[in-house]
């Protein structure tokens, strides 16, 4: 007897710097049954971008329109005017086909996908200490001394979220990290609850009791 199972949605959030998107590009790459959930967006596409591939763009009044109809499992406006979500119908459709979901996001996205998707499995990346935080940041060269200082500080609040988290990984050694959640990955596919085997072995006997 084969069991067939549906994927699980795996949600990825940690302060900026600590590498999330080098974790789950990594991931990725090592196993081909995972996907990267595909947000909807109001903003305009960007050269090379694909409708569907790297977001579903859609007017404001779409966008509204699926809020007001429940369709997202998490939405954000962004600075006021562009609104970024997460569609349910994407996420559930890639889980029914068997394949596990990534969705990349910020610790206040996260919560309201564990309210409206309780399967949800939530890790937590983060660094080995607070002050190699401050150290990649400043090692990206991307931002000034201002914003660095705004994004250590707003790390701090989003760390004390790790609790409601499920998992927590420190990205120290990118190998070692990746193993950790492949591991989580499969201990969270062995899980009673995520199994159909005992529904699926009784009807192979015909509904007999053990």
């Amino acid at each position: 007897m084969k069991e067939q199972r549906n994927g699980l949605l795996l949600v990825v959030s940690g302060p900026s710097g600590v590498g999330k998107g080098t974790l789950v590009k990594a991931l990725m790459e090592r196993n081909s049954r995972i996907k990267m959930s595909v947000s909807a967006t109001t903003r305009a596409p960007r050269p090379g971008e694909i409708d569907g591939v790297h977001y579903f763009f859609k007017s404001e009044e779409e966008f509204k329109a699926m809020v007001d109809r429940g369709e997202f499992l998490e939405y954000i406006h962004v600075f006021g005017s562009k609104y970024y979500g997460t569609p349910r119908s994407f996420v559930e459709h890639q889980l029914a086909s068997g394949y596990d979901v990534i969705l990349e996001i910020d610790v206040q996205g996260a919560m309201k996908v564990k309210q409206a998707f309780p399967d949800a499995v939530l890790i937590f990346i983060t660094a080995p200490s607070m002050s190699e935080i401050k150290s990649r940041l400043i090692g990206r060269g991307t931002e000034t001394m201002e914003q660095v200082e705004k994004r250590f500080a707003t790390a701090f609040e989003e760390i004390k979220m790790i609790p409601q988290y499920d998992y927590v990984i420190i990205n120290d050694v990118v190998d070692v990290a990746v193993h950790h959640m492949e591991a989580i990955l499969e201990a969270e596919r062995c899980r009673t609850g995520r199994s159909n085997y005992m529904s699926e072995s009784i009807e192979d006997m015909g509904g007999k009791q053990l």
